[in-house]
């Protein structure tokens, strides 16, 4: 995680930096879950992590991208469709365990592509927002936060 260009001072992306470690963490314990077979729990925390991925991603998408999208439009929309591929493989386990015997697999490829999504946030998205938003930004940035408050550290 990058912590050389200051960006965590600012409550904002210390937020969103805070919910990617809740996800790092409870990923962990989907892995260990899947490892010892326990489908029940692996599922459980898949919720716990789209409790966590519910207001985070509204921050990032209603507010943080939007304010980068004319900067780097690329890269912003390469991001939003890697939410929607995490979205979809966390939402098989919605309604309760998924009986799909590929389900596991799709879980622990999601996992591995939201760890690296989160290291492209951190190290990229983060730094650069620091350097491109104004203040107008930032504050619809915090009022998208109000709004939808934060993800549950009751998760883990």
């Amino acid at each position: 995680m990058c912590e050389y260009c200051g960006c965590q001072a600012l409550d904002a992306i210390a937020d969103l930096t805070a919910e990617h470690d809740l996800v790092i963490e409870l990923g962990r314990q989907v892995r260990g879950a899947l490892k010892g077979g326990d489908l029940g729990r692996a599922a459980e925390r898949v919720r716990a992590i789209t409790a966590v991925l519910g207001p985070h991603t509204e921050v990032e998408e209603d507010a943080l991208f939007p304010a980068m999208a004319a900067e780097f439009p690329d890269h912003v929309e390469a991001l939003r469709g890697e939410h929607r591929v995490v979205e979809a493989v966390l939402a098989e386990a919605a309604h309760g365990t998924p009986t799909d015997p590929a389900w596991p697999a799709r879980v622990e490829q999601v996992l591995h592509l939201l760890r690296e999504h989160i290291l492209k946030e951190q190290d990229g998205v983060f730094p650069a927002a620091l350097a491109v938003l104004g203040p107008d930004q930032w504050n619809a940035v915090d009022m998208v936060r109000a709004r939808v408050g934060k993800g549950s550290r009751a998760a883990v």
